[in-house]
């Protein structure tokens, strides 16, 4: 009689015609009536989210209280509110977007309103949410969901620290509360990890991961100009509407762009995209009012559109799971669907970017610990200047502490709780190990002769994987990657012009004990440009092996300087410069002296000289107060260069190799200012992003 019922539910929610899945139905009953823990590992589209739904409708029919989902993505909570409602659930979230509307929402799950409550996984050890909204909620709850489980698991290829909360999650919770847990990448290590941390009977139920519509290729083309032609030229071809994936968010813009600019009708989509045009880019998508999204793996999850008619990824992501995971967005409603990458050179120079942004060295955590130790209650910002680490690396850490036990977050900021806490080196280590076999795997599955299918369901250790039959290895249809001359010629023109704006520094950064608020107008910078960012892929290119470390120095090449000076001729600035100034450089000092000195030469313009060092440069910084300490302590104004600038009494053009934080544009500015200028306007050749 449950299973009818259910099944009424499914009906209700998928149509007519819909029948559950064996597996649907073990996790169901098993959930509904023996109030246990489940683990579904399942392909993309298998109908994992009925599950918890239909439990949903069940366990709020026998009077239990509403389910809460832990979901890791906007995007994601949206779709499932949405399928929530065909289903006859009242589904709420709580997430950043929507702060205004917390405190109707929690009496709405006060007074039985509320079926499911959609969380974020950082929302749970919000002090407020933490202390006074969870441990009511967790005593109330009927089920508890946590989708894309794999991130619990820093085995996982995205892993998230406020996802091993769940495990104090899970012991805490009143006995005969059920949790179900869903993911459709976790290979066998990762899922006995999630299951272990879930409970020891756990019931696992694990399925083929076969996609029967993909169909999978790759096409290697030699540069950035001929896949961004190749992909103008063969997006007419696609069907339907889709994903287009880049490494960068600098590239899904510079994509976006020339895709527009070749007739297409696309838009950019990234973690960096405002909420409202993200929302806007999500709904013409799923209308069929653009033929795709050009975006980052801020849409790699839980993106419902069944339709979806290709996924192409121009860059391979740094593992065989996720790529699965991606393009297993694509032809879950459609019989065919294409799936192809456009691997690039630069595609490993982006992974062991992002791989340096790891669980920082064992010192580095000691300073952290012993400072919160020392100082009691300490914001992000105040450690910062205790500890060398850029924000997000530092924040990810503490979120790492804080699951171990070793730190706690509370109003203000963080406080040590005095429990001991090790290291796990060998396990960070074997972490870094088995990224870096995906990244090798990745490389594998470019190379490889065997399904594309097969090869990459066993890097998700699904043994039942045999040859698909559809891709184009199995095929032998590989798609040419011949295209027009006049196209490249086009791509090349798009991708080659010059010139991305360096956004002026406005605050000090907090913490700082004698620069704080705002910059003084009279001592700030004018916006100012670089010819590229290192993430474009046009540009980018070029310069990421002009600056490359261990480069060698030496005049600025023609190509380079020519693409500069036509940066400066497109340059709309309010005074026209009479001078320039060269930053110290400690690397590449022929480099920049040579660029700015042609530069004068070309304009017309004064050299006035290099700012220098008091003692040696500042070495490498990776957070805004502590580069600012370092850039004070060690940057210097020759006193000949000083006058030089009051003498000449009018704009300074400050030039330098590459803007990272910049901060030390910032200081120079400043000081360049204080000796008399009356508008400094940074150049470089390159900003970092």
């Amino acid at each position: 009689m449950l299973r009818e019922e259910a099944e009424g539910r499914l009906r209700a929610l998928a149509g007519e015609h819909a029948r559950l899945r064996e597996d649907q139905w073990a996790a169901i009953k098993a959930l509904v009536m023996d109030r246990r823990r489940v683990l579904v590992v399942q392909r993309t589209g298998w109908g994992k989210s009925a599950v918890y739904f239909i439990a949903t409708a069940l366990l709020r029919e026998l009077g239990e209280g509403p389910t809460v989902i832990v979901s890791p993505l906007l995007a994601l909570m949206r779709n499932q509110i949405a399928a929530a409602e065909r289903a006859g659930i009242n589904a709420v979230t709580i997430n950043s977007a929507n702060p205004e509307e917390w405190e109707q929402i929690y009496g709405q799950v006060a007074e039985g309103m509320v079926d499911v409550l959609l969380v974020s996984p950082e929302r749970l050890n919000n002090p407020d949410f933490r202390d006074q909204v969870l441990p009511e909620l967790a005593e109330s709850a009927g089920l508890v969901v946590v989708d894309e489980a794999h991130c619990i698991s820093d085995w996982g290829h995205d892993f998230r620290p406020d996802y091993r909360r769940l495990r104090t999650m899970f012991e805490e919770l009143p006995e005969g509360v059920p949790i179900l847990a869903t993911t459709a990448t976790a290979n066998a290590r990762v899922t006995h990890d999630v299951a272990e941390q879930m409970g020891e009977e756990t019931l696992v139920l694990r399925g083929a991961l076969e996609r029967e519509s993909l169909h999978l290729g790759v096409v290697r083309l030699r540069g950035a100009e001929q896949r961004l032609a190749w992909l103008a030229q063969t997006l007419h071809e696609l069907p339907g509407s889709g994903i287009i994936y880049t490494l960068t968010v600098a590239a899904a813009q510079e994509i976006a762009a020339y895709l527009r600019e070749q007739g297409h009708e696309v838009a950019a989509y990234s973690g960096q995209t405002e909420q409202a045009e993200r929302l806007a880019a999500e709904q013409a998508l799923l209308d069929n009012k653009i033929k795709a999204l050009v975006a980052t793996s801020a849409l790699g999850m839980g993106y419902d559109k069944p339709d979806l008619g290709f996924v192409v990824h121009v860059g391979a992501p740094p593992s065989p799971v996720a790529y699965y995971q991606q393009v297993g967005r694509a032809g879950r409603g459609v019989e065919r669907a294409e799936v192809i990458l456009l691997p690039g050179a630069e595609d490993r120079e982006i992974w062991a970017y992002f791989a340096s942004l790891a669980f920082p060295p064992e010192p580095v955590v000691r300073t952290v610990l012993a400072a919160l130790e020392e100082g009691g209650v300490l914001s992000t910002a105040a450690l910062e200047n205790r500890v060398d680490l850029s924000r997000t690396r530092l924040e990810t850490m503490l979120k790492v502490l804080d699951v171990d036990g070793a730190v706690r977050r509370v109003k203000g900021g963080w406080e040590a709780t005095g429990e001991a806490w090790g290291y796990d080196a060998d396990r960070y280590a074997r972490v870094a190990a088995e990224r870096e076999a995906e990244q090798r795997a990745m490389l594998d599955y470019l190379d490889s002769t065997e399904c594309r299918e097969m090869f990459l369901r066993h890097r998700l250790d699904d043994d039942t994987a045999t040859p698909c039959g559809r891709c184009d290895n199995c095929t032998g249809a590989h798609r040419s990657p011949e295209v027009e001359e006049r196209a490249v010629e086009r791509a090349a023109e798009s991708l080659q012009r010059p010139g991305v704006e360096i956004e002026a520094r406005k605050q000090w950064p907090t913490g700082l004990t004698d620069l704080k608020g705002r910059i003084k107008p009279e001592l700030g910078a004018e916006p100012g440009r670089a010819l590229g960012r290192l993430t474009d892929i046009g540009w980018g290119n070029r310069l990421r092996g002009l600056l490359a470390e261990g480069a060698p120095d030496g005049p600025v090449p023609d190509d380079v300087f020519a693409a500069v000076v036509k940066v400066l001729s497109s340059w709309e600035w309010t005074q026209r410069p009479i001078a320039v100034v060269a930053m110290p450089s400690a690397g590449r000092p022929q480099l920049v002296r040579s660029l700015a000195e042609r530069l004068a030469q070309v304009g017309r313009l004064s050299y006035l000289g290099d700012l220098g060092y008091r003692s040696g440069p500042p070495g490498r910084q990776f957070n805004s107060a502590q580069r600012v300490q370092a850039i004070r302590g060690t940057l210097a104004m020759p006193s000949a260069l000083g006058a030089a600038v009051a003498e000449a009494g009018g704009p300074v053009l400050l030039v330098d190799d590459r803007v990272d934080t910049g901060w030390s544009m910032t200081l120079a500015a400043a000081m360049i200012r204080h000796a008399g200028a009356p508008a400094v306007l940074p150049l470089a050749l390159a900003v970092t992003s």
